[in-house]
């Protein structure tokens, strides 16, 4: 069959050819905007210049130069698509006359099409300077170079992986920005690729994406780009339909939210981890046992705060004569400061807040009340800032009614707090108040980030392995896993980017039946990285908890005021309310200046790279009752029961005390105050990055807040 026959050119070029563009550019970010621009003006330009478009792996650039073609006044002419990698060094696959091996006659029969040759970079290097004069003047010949010159008609377009400098002059260069900048427009490409793909995978309607979907991702890199969300996609629409039970789910008559769980991504790298587990694995079979968490919880935790409750009411109203405020002031707040770098947020796990909040969750659900799914969606846009308001309200609370000295007050924020997680158990299941909405959780979950402990899943082993997410969702037994109603906190272990919503509750330790999850060892503030993308509201809690330390001290910093009260316990409301809002306020206040200094992006991070200091600076506060007033827990609580009864004084005074030389504690504030400060200095490096003089400075003014914190927090 001759060559000039159009049929048998067709025939041919048939492997070849590209019939339409696969989709459009997705987003609506200045990049997405100027990428369409990109492109109309190539498509639009008279002279046909050459086009080269290149980018990373996987951002579809072969698409980008169909879009090319098909948008131009010759969308009706053939487009040819040729893998650079497939071409000869001497061309006679592409120059070869026709009827030779290969396609050699397809610049003849393309007539006023286009040629794309894809990943130029991977082209025979012996055959780039018949491409480059194909590009500059439209002129080729026959490989044996001896033929006469002939010219191309048509179009060329070129893409490529790494830069082409010798291109670059002959050709309209067209870049494509890879995915992890353009993060915007990542929901608008995921819930498109949900569209595409859904119907294909069986779904009638295609699912939501939820805002908690998008944000989580876009922390991701995605160093495959589009073609890694793809495969992203397909893979969570697949999963979906299992833990939904199949065509089920799939058929249902209206859209679903595809949940958090089934969005798979390589997690960051860990480096210097040590599993505990794997070391003692007897650890492992103890810690994970129902019969010791339900007794603790259930058996015990929970009478105690009934006990302390009843206690505080009903008991010796000041700390001097009442154990259940030495308890709260003395032992609790030191211990559980001092145990934030070392065990997180375990303190939750057995919280007798949550405690009382699942026994209600469950006396009501045997009673028929059934509490509302878990919400999804980003539930963090407004909670975080409800939370640190909260925070912020308990703290003037507790400094205007003295709350330290007055032991109903301390269990009336008590039961306020108990209040919200019973309220919130039977709004939703498992525990919404304590993730989103508990002050104390908040706290202990911004804290936790400095811990060495870490709880984790293997990716790799809950994608390839995992069909029934019992550690995410509860569900029966399997294998050995155990029986498990799911994370309480609604977090997949796998999914976890830090420690803020893990509280070591070993539920899905006990659920899951392939071993992935792990109980590891860690540097200090692991969690914070510049990556993060914390909630909008956290930054504001970390001012909050600073905020407290100077109304604590109030009368150091404002009591030099005219209109200052004597004290915060007694006089004017108004007044009072003033002084302790100002208080609260002068760390923000001290920190803005830097938000002139700083860009958006650094100025968020500010406040991570001080969470050691604050850390230090709380525990320096609450250091006094504890080594002053923890060991006078015996004699404190017999002189509260000795005062209605009558000849107990002499065995009052026999019982044991111990109390802290002021040196000591003096010493001891000291060291937690450097420490903190010391520990922000690699925080700097890592979050904030600046240069030589910029670390220079902040290392002045991480030992000028040391020095402030620590004159303000003396005795």
């Amino acid at each position: 069959m001759p060559a000039s026959d159009p049929s048998a050119a067709y025939l041919k070029l048939a492997p070849f050819l590209v019939g339409r563009a696969r989709r459009g550019v997705v987003g609506s970010s200045r990049y997405a905007s100027r990428l369409r621009e990109q492109i109309r003006q190539a498509a639009a330009d008279p002279a046909r210049k050459a086009v080269l478009v290149s980018g990373e792996p996987g951002l579809e650039k072969d698409n980008i130069a169909a879009l090319i073609h098909f948008g131009s006044p010759c969308r009706r002419r053939l487009l040819v698509r040729l893998a650079g990698a497939s071409l000869r060094g001497d061309g006679a696959n592409l120059f070869g006359p026709s009827g030779s091996d290969g396609v050699g006659f397809l610049l003849d029969s393309l007539g006023e099409g286009s040629l794309l040759i894809d990943q130029v970079d991977q082209v025979p290097e012996a055959l780039l300077p018949a491409l480059l004069e194909l590009a500059a003047t439209g002129r080729w010949r026959a490989p044996a170079g001896n033929g006469p010159w002939r010219q191309f008609r048509g179009r060329l377009l070129f893409t490529a992986e790494c830069a082409q400098p010798q291109l670059d002059g002959l050709c309209q260069v067209i870049r494509v920005p890879p995915l992890r900048v353009r993060r915007q427009d990542l929901g608008e490409w995921l819930r498109y690729i949900v569209r595409l793909r859904a119907p294909g995978l069986g779904w009638t309607v295609a699912p939501r994406v939820s805002e908690a979907v998008v944000k989580r991702l876009q922390a991701y890199d995605f160093p495959n780009n589009l073609r890694e969300l793809d495969a992203l996609v397909a893979r969570a629409l697949q999963q979906a339909r299992r833990q939904g039970g199949g065509a089920a789910m799939a058929t249902a008559a209206a859209a679903q939210t595809l949940p958090e769980d089934v969005f798979w991504t390589p997690t960051r790298p860990s480096r210097l981890r040590f599993d505990l587990w794997r070391w003692k694995p007897g650890l492992r079979n103890l810690m994970r046992s129902p019969r010791l968490w339900n007794t603790l919880l259930f058996g015990l935790v929970s009478w105690v705060f009934v006990l302390v409750n009843l206690w505080l009411w009903f008991g010796p109203q000041d700390r001097q004569h009442n154990g259940a405020l030495n308890l709260f002031w003395a032992w609790w707040w030191p211990l559980i400061l001092l145990g934030y770098p070392l065990v997180g947020r375990l303190w939750c796990s057995f919280c007798p807040f949550m405690v009382w909040g699942e026994i209600t969750q469950r006396l009501a659900r045997w009673l028929g009340w059934q509490p509302r799914p878990w919400p999804r969606g980003d539930t963090d846009r407004w909670a975080a800032p409800l939370l640190a308001a909260g925070f912020a309200a308990i703290l003037v609370w507790e400094e205007l009614g003295n709350l330290e000295n007055t032991a109903w007050l301390s269990s009336a924020l008590l039961l306020v707090i108990t209040a919200g997680a019973v309220l919130g158990s039977l709004a939703f299941e498992k525990r919404f108040w304590c993730r989103y909405l508990c002050p104390v959780g908040g706290m202990n979950g911004l804290f936790a980030k400095l811990s060495i402990l870490e709880l984790r899943a293997q990716a790799g082993t809950c994608s390839g392995s995992c069909s029934s997410y019992a550690c995410f969702k509860g569900g029966p037994a399997e294998g050995e896993g155990l029986a498990s109603e799911g994370c309480p906190l609604g977090t997949h272990p796998a999914h976890l980017s830090d420690n803020r919503n893990c509280v070591l509750c070993l539920n899905c330790a006990q659920a899951c039946p392939h071993r992935s999850v792990q109980l590891r060892l860690r540097p200090p503030a692991a969690d914070l990285q510049r990556t993060m993308d914390p909630p909008g509201g956290e930054a504001a809690l970390i001012l909050v908890l600073a905020g407290g330390v100077c109304l604590n001290h109030w009368q150091r910093l404002l009591g030099w005021l005219p209109w200052a009260p004597a004290s915060l316990h007694s006089g004017d409301l108004l007044i009072r309310l003033a002084v302790a809002a100002l208080a609260l306020a002068l760390p923000a206040l001290l920190l803005l200046p830097l938000r002139l200094l700083l860009s958006r992006e650094r100025w968020r991070l500010v406040p991570y790279a001080l969470l050691p200091l604050l850390w230090g600076l709380l525990l320096a506060r609450h250091l006094p009752h504890g080594l002053l007033e923890a060991g006078r827990l015996l004699p404190v609580t017999a002189a509260g029961l000795g005062s209605s009864l009558s000849g107990v004084q002499i065995w009052i005074a026999a019982l044991p005390e111990w109390s802290a030389d002021p040196h000591v504690l003096a010493f001891c504030q000291s060291l937690s105050v450097l420490v903190g400060a010391l520990a922000c200095l690699p925080l700097v490096l890592r979050l904030l990055q600046p240069g030589r003089l910029g670390l220079a400075l902040a290392g002045s003014g991480l030992l000028l807040l040391a020095a402030s914190g620590r004159w303000l927090v003396a005795l």
